[in-house]
This record gives structure tokens, C-alpha cells and sequence, in this order.
């Protein structure tokens, strides 16, 4: 028969055992919980299928704060996901950056006004044609700016990219048919006539707006110490892969405000499909006119 210490003993050790037990069991309860009030989609959002979102705001069900909150829904919190790929140029992927609706949006808009593109003459800072680059593209105006749906775009390049919504350009929409590309070239301008208004372009936001694309990458030759693939071919440097939605932020100046040399890139072949983008400049100070 157990002496009386040893019964002492035996009993606090099933008094803390079971303790721990109750504690798992309510800690348990307490995620789950936690998993029904902000949603399970939310927290595996990497496996979230197209027919979880809502079919017109596109936000995830299962997070009722999010419903009515325009600040979210504008800047796709929880869907975009940054991915930083190169610090010297800087060059951040944004993922998901744009709904398939935003998408859908600018090409329709930009389709019936579509012309040859043009690059910048140093001397006269105007555009021309040239077989630099070969692609066919349209300015959004002043007025297609105000558009709801242009403005939450604005808006989230601007958050992104923290660069105020009135020193970028307008939207530029560009479209690459098969054999089409641009060659390596600076965002920033070595000219003095298009510093007038705004100064020096400081970032570009590059929105990929179509899918099922072959090439089409765009390329940045003096970022990373590795090889990648351009239109097909293997070069040196780093090319980031069309999708659709997609974004690809990249600053023309460096953290000590001088354009930065490194930033040069260019749009490889298309190889098959149709590539659609939108690029959005910004600039050093507001480009309203004064």
C-alpha cells in the first residue's frame, strides 16, 4: 500500500497532466476560432481557386471586414505578393497586381486606338519611329484618368511604388504581336526638353495584361550574375515572364538620386501569342501643368 507523500505525488502529477490536456484542447478550440472568423481561404490564399472570389470585387470570400472596406479592395491587399528579385537595379515583382477585370479593361480601351510605336530623339526629345522597338501602343487621355476603375489603378501604382498619383505620366498601352520586341533602352531621358515638366523619370510600373505567351520577357541585362532566357535565347542578366496581372516596379535612380545605368532593359521577342502591357512612368515632381 502507497505511503501518504507518495499518493501526494502521484495525485498533483494527474492534476498538472490533465491540466495540460484542458490547455491544449482550449488552445486548439482558440485557432479554430481564429480560422472561422478571417477565414481558412485567407490563411491558405497561395491555393485559392478562381471560384472562391466574388465575381465582382474579387476578394476572397469568408472575410466579411473586407466586404465593405474600398481602401482593401482598391490596393488588392491580400493578393498582391511582392517579390523582390534584384536590389542593384532595384526590381520588385508584383504578383496579382491586377484583376482579370483591370486587365480586360485597358485592352479594350486601348484597341481601337492603337498606332505604331515611337521612341524619344535626343536631340528634339519628341517621339519617333524606329526599329528599336516594334510594338503598337496608345496613351490613356486626361479624361479616361478620371474613370473609377483607372483611378484605383492609379492609386495603387502610387501606394506601390510610394510615389505621389500626380507625378506620374498617363498609362501607356502597349501591344506585341509575334516577332515583335524592344531592344535594351533607358527609362530616364538624356535629353533636356522632356525635363521641363515633372524632371527625370524615377521608376516605371510595367503591367503585364495578357496570358499564354511564348518570349515576350522582359529583360534586364545588368541585373544579377546569372543567365536567363530572352525571346528564346539564353543570355546574360535577369528577365522577368509575362503573366497576366502581373507587375514589374523598377527604379531608373538610385538610392543617391543619380539615373542609374544598371536599369536598362528591353522587351524580348515574342515568340507566339499576343503580348499586352501598360506602363506607367513616374516622375521626380508633379506632371500637371502648372
Amino acid at each position: 500500500m502507497a505511503s501518504a507523500p507518495m499518493r501526494i505525488v502521484f495525485g498533483l502529477l494527474t492534476f498538472v497532466t490533465v491540466g495540460m490536456i484542458i490547455g491544449a484542447l482550449l488552445q486548439l478550440a482558440f485557432i479554430r476560432r481564429l480560422e472561422d472568423t478571417i477565414g481558412t481561404e485567407f490563411l491558405s490564399a497561395g491555393r485559392l481557386h478562381k471560384t472562391q472570389y466574388d465575381s465582382q470585387r474579387q476578394l476572397p470570400r469568408g472575410l466579411p471586414n473586407w466586404i465593405n472596406d474600398k481602401e482593401a479592395e482598391i490596393l488588392r491587399l491580400g493578393f498582391v505578393k511582392p517579390e523582390v528579385v534584384s536590389w542593384s537595379p532595384r526590381i520588385i515583382v508584383l504578383h496579382n497586381f491586377l484583376s482579370t477585370e483591370e486587365c480586360d479593361y485597358l485592352k479594350a480601351i486601348a484597341l481601337p486606338r492603337l498606332e505604331i510605336s515611337t521612341v524619344v530623339d535626343t536631340k528634339t526629345g519628341k517621339g519617333v519611329k524606329s526599329d528599336f522597338r516594334t510594338s503598337s501602343g496608345m496613351f490613356l487621355s486626361h479624361q479616361e484618368k478620371n474613370y473609377p476603375m483607372i483611378q484605383a489603378i492609379e492609386k495603387r501604382i502610387s501606394v506601390y511604388s510610394q510615389i505621389p498619383v500626380e507625378n506620374g505620366e498617363l498609362i501607356q498601352v502597349l501591344r506585341y504581336d509575334k516577332n515583335q520586341f524592344y531592344k535594351p533602352h533607358h527609362d530616364y531621358f538624356s535629353d533636356t526638353f522632356n525635363l521641363k515638366r515633372g524632371g527625370q523619370r524615377i521608376a516605371t510600373m510595367l503591367m503585364y495584361l495578357s496570358e499564354n505567351i511564348e518570349g515576350g520577357e522582359t529583360y534586364f541585362p545588368k541585373a544579377g550574375s546569372g543567365e536567363c532566357s530572352c525571346g528564346g535565347k539564353t543570355v546574360p542578366g535577369l528577365s522577368v515572364k509575362p503573366a497576366k496581372g502581373d507587375a514589374v516596379l523598377f527604379w531608373s535612380m538610385g538610392l543617391d538620386g543619380q539615373s542609374d545605368p544598371n536599369s536598362i532593359h528591353g522587351g524580348c521577342e515574342v515568340l507566339a501569342g499576343e503580348k499586352w502591357s501598360a506602363t506607367k512612368w513616374m516622375r521626380q515632381k508633379s506632371t500637371l501643368v502648372q
